[in-house]
């Protein structure tokens, strides 16, 4: 039996466990975080992923190089004796389209793979009590999910809409009440000492450490098992508005969440609703962002969430006909495909044509997928701007070119790589045609 089957088949049963006792706390743990399969499968994972090194410069390939049999074996005996220590989290900074920076945190590999083990081995127990409602880094879930629930609801009339944004939300988790919620779940200490490590463990930025055993609250994006920890503490805030007594519940309203994004949908959202929200993202040290969040009617005002705009069309060929709910990617993210394709481009110099389209499919591809939804988007517009634009644009590389050999090519560049050499395009694009959406 092989790591992973080893794993998937020890984490059926800790959810089958935690499914069938709501109030059963989980005794003994981290003595599985430290089984070699468990931390094999960790290494797989991490591998799999790929990114950079983090303070300690050590790289995935340098591990493999020096034998990552031995890596496994070292860390499984650390974990084991207890004599693991996080490194310091390197921050970089990544810019963001309005000109904003957003922070990422990077561990070393090392970290990284230990972070993976713990959360194979915690994340069913978790998994077994999340709502329906939450969508985000959770396993056969997606932001697709997400999006076709929001549909759902808006066709059964809930179309008064609060698109809430919280302030910082990584930065501001607090410890003291994140390690309160874990808890309620597991009682081996072990467990919350490590993760409590990862915690504290002092960010790297610009040369100078910062936090560490001081920091009271966040966890940092990029970190493996931060996405759980995100979720795991908004999940208080899923179970109370899920709750049959709660005000929420009793007006019919509802929520869909993807990570720190979320909306409540109603088909009036009372003003009782949005205070009682904001009473409840007080009290768990959160805070929302004024400026970014706002109640609109849906049939009157397009809202955008996950990259998609919601709005209540016409067909604009027959002005009569009967309004339908349009889901389509946003301008925002149309023209950011449109740019990374551009940028690709600039990068590339005199590269074989088999290089450019495998180049040129990933980025494609990656954001079709993302946008093609059978029976919930209608991304046509979209595709027909991205297939203009990657005429035009592969019409300019090619008039760089000098040899004369291409000037026939550049002429007709995009029919040529599309029909002998596989370029993606999108008018023609479906998931089935070109591979499964992942």
């Amino acid at each position: 039996m092989s790591s992973a089957e080893r794993v998937q088949l020890y984490q059926r049963k800790l959810y089958q466990k935690a499914k069938q006792e709501k109030e059963y706390r989980f005794y003994v743990l981290y003595d599985k975080i430290f089984l070699p399969y468990v931390v094999k499968e960790a290494w797989k994972r991490v591998k799999a992923n790929g990114g950079s090194a983090g303070v300690d410069g050590v790289t995935i390939e340098e591990i493999e190089v020096k034998g990552a049999e031995e890596f496994v074996k070292g860390l499984s005996e650390e974990l084991r004796q207890q004599t693991y220590q996080p490194s310091a989290v390197k921050r970089v900074w990544i810019p963001k389209s309005n000109g904003d920076k957003r922070p990422l945190g990077i561990p070393t590999v090392k970290d990284r793979v230990a972070q993976m083990a713990c959360t194979l081995v915690i994340e069913p127990i978790f998994e077994a009590d999340f709502e329906e409602s939450s969508y985000g880094f959770r396993p056969k879930r997606s932001a697709q999910d997400a999006v076709a629930k929001i549909k759902e609801h808006l066709k059964t009339g809930k179309t008064e809409v609060y698109d809430a944004d919280l302030s910082k939300y990584f930065d501001t988790i607090p410890h003291e009440k994140l390690m309160i919620a874990l808890g309620e779940r597991i009682a081996d200490q072990r467990v919350l000492r490590l993760i409590n490590k990862w915690l504290k463990a002092p960010v790297y930025d610009e040369g100078q450490y910062k936090g560490g055993r001081k920091n009271k609250a966040g966890t940092p994006q990029g970190g493996v098992i931060s996405p759980l920890l995100a979720n795991l503490y908004l999940h208080l805030l899923d179970r109370i508005v899920n709750s049959v007594r709660s005000i929420f519940r009793k007006t019919g309203v509802v929520m869909v969440r993807y990570a720190d994004d979320f909306v409540l949908m109603g088909k009036t959202l009372s003003k009782a609703v949005l205070s009682k929200l904001k009473e409840l993202l007080t009290r768990m040290g959160l805070t929302l962002n004024e400026q970014k969040s706002g109640m609109i009617n849906a049939r009157e005002t397009p809202f955008q969430f996950l990259g998609f705009v919601f709005r209540y069309d016409r067909n604009f060929k027959i002005p009569q006909s009967p309004r339908f709910w349009n889901v389509k990617p946003s301008e925002k993210s149309s023209k950011k495909v449109r740019d990374k394709v551009g940028t690709a481009l600039k990068q590339m110099g005199h590269y074989k044509p088999e290089v450019l389209v495998t180049e040129l499919n990933a980025i494609i591809r990656g954001w079709l997928n993302y946008f093609e939804i059978k029976g919930v988007s209608y991304p046509y517009m979209a595709k027909r701007k991205l297939n203009f634009y990657l005429r035009m644009r592969l019409v300019k590389y090619f008039n760089r070119k000098s040899q004369r050999k291409s000037r026939l090519y550049r002429k007709q560049a995009f029919e040529l790589l599309v029909n002998k050499f596989g370029l993606i395009d999108p008018l023609r694009y479906s998931p089935e045609t070109y591979c499964e959406r992942s």
